[in-house]
């Protein structure tokens, strides 16, 4: 019996679905049901009762599922301390930090992180939602920071954050600048300097969408932490963005009766071994962080 069978077993335990739990696994449900049955004729007996709509666990697949568990957990533990025996380095956690995000969210994980795993650091890596589940996907971050909505692969999980109103950006001597607020109809005809779409194309599609049609998008498209710079050139054009992106030079607006917003996620790999993000995504685990930048 290996350790890697014990995983399998807990993965579709857990899912009750072999499909689900080989996507979740990253391995082909032909190859996960036959480590499955391999398991079963070494313990001798089924764990596991399988049926269309998926499977379901026999009274020694509960019993064998606890001590798996058990087992899994106390192999990360004699891992943990025989690293520490020996001098090694502690868990490292690769956050990826998101272009524009608040600074809370950031600052907020790496206390989760330190909280559940007191002897573990935090490393940051920045880039764009795209990047973020580029270097996911190439197991170059463990946790990363998304804007949503964005489409997942399946075996990538995500937990929804935080949220903030986006409002209008206008130089501050911009016609409009001296208006406390203001509607999608002042907006018409303007050039809007946006994110470019390639580095979030789900929330720049549905930001435009929301906007209206009635704007112009600029051919200029900037990084969140650029857009107030271009606004200092184009003097007539506009941008979006939240209120903490005001400067001197740059005024934020809410847009009245229909104002937008930013939401951003959490997004993990489920197969990831890295005990630091095992433990933050615990239940309550991240929730916590949701709870906190809410009542923020």
């Amino acid at each position: 019996m290996e350790l890697r069978q014990l995983r399998y077993f807990v993965g579709v335990a857990e899912e009750l679905h072999f499909g689900k739990a080989a996507e979740r696994l990253y391995i082909s449900t032909p190859t996960l049901s036959q480590q499955i049955k391999q398991l079963e004729r070494e313990i001798g007996t089924r764990l596991l009762i399988r049926h269309s709509r998926g499977v379901e666990l026999t009274p020694a697949g509960q019993v064998f599922l606890a001590r798996a568990r058990e087992t899994l957990q106390a192999a990360g533990l004699a891992l943990k301390d025989t690293r520490r025996a020996a001098g090694l380095d502690e868990p490292v956690l690769r956050l990826g930090l998101l272009n524009g995000i608040p600074g809370r969210l950031p600052a907020a994980l790496e206390q989760l992180a330190t909280e559940r795993f007191p002897d573990s650091s935090v490393t940051l890596e920045a880039g764009t939602t795209t990047d973020q589940l580029r270097m996911l996907d190439a197991g170059e971050i463990d946790l990363g920071l998304v804007r949503t909505p964005v489409t997942l692969p399946p075996a990538i999980m995500s937990e929804h954050l935080a949220e903030e109103e986006l409002g209008v950006l206008l130089s501050a001597g911009h016609p409009l600048g001296d208006r406390p607020e203001l509607t999608l109809g002042d907006l018409a005809g303007l050039e809007l300097i946006w994110i470019p779409r390639a580095a979030a194309p789900e929330f720049h599609d549905d930001t435009l969408r929301r906007i209206g049609p009635g704007v112009r998008l600029s051919e200029i498209s900037m990084s969140h932490s650029q857009l107030r710079s271009a606004l200092l050139v184009r003097r007539s054009a506009f941008s979006l963005g939240s209120r903490r992106a005001a400067t001197p030079d740059v005024v934020w607006r809410p847009i009245a009766g229909r104002p937008l917003v930013a939401r951003y996620a959490a997004v993990w790999r489920s197969d990831s071994s890295n005990p630091v993000l095992r433990a933050m995504t615990v239940s309550p685990g991240l929730t916590v962080i949701r709870q906190q930048v809410l009542a923020d």
